[in-house]
């Protein structure tokens, strides 16, 4: 199963669109993981229209639609494998400990906010995944996004794209 994962789209405030590399692995996903910062609920329209199966749920940024048709936190199981998506982890010090603590059920925690890439693997065995933002790469050399495959239970291929500089 091929997972595309991305956070903090920011539509339109950071970009018009979402990059064409993005949206291109869209059809090379079996599911897609939001964690939040949409902005713009056409950007959950659009994923909605195009991903096989999307999980998504609502960041800091995003208003009163977009937080009723989506989740502060979601959890769901792919090929055997517990995730959980949610916008905002807090402070990169003692991250792993503090999500380990609050999501004791997951393997995977997909996570956003902060716009910088991060793979870490806590104490217990949460591996912890920010995918960057698509769009705004704030203090960043690049925007970015997460790829990965899960099999039989196993999370392989982590892959952190990224994207050409727009102009």
């Amino acid at each position: 199963m091929r997972l595309l994962l991305t956070s903090d789209t920011h539509i339109p405030k950071r970009a018009r669109e979402l990059p064409a590399q993005l949206l291109a692995e869209l059809g090379r996903a079996d599911a897609v993981l939001h964690a939040g910062d949409w902005v713009d609920p056409a950007t959950l329209d659009l994923l909605e229209a195009r991903a096989r199966r999307l999980i998504g749920v609502y960041g800091n940024n995003d208003g009163a639609e977009l937080r009723t048709r989506l989740p502060e936190v979601a959890r769901v199981e792919l090929d055997g494998l517990r995730f959980g998506v949610v916008h905002e982890t807090g402070a990169a010090q003692g991250r792993e400990r503090r999500c380990a603590e609050r999501f004791p059920d997951l393997d995977v925690l997909v996570f956003g906010h902060s716009h910088i890439p991060w793979d870490t693997t806590a104490p217990g065995g949460l591996r912890l995944l920010n995918p960057g933002s698509p769009t705004d790469r704030r203090r960043q050399p690049y925007c970015t996004y997460m790829t990965a495959e899960v099999s039989d239970g196993r999370l392989a291929g982590v892959r952190l794209h990224r994207l050409p500089r727009r102009r």
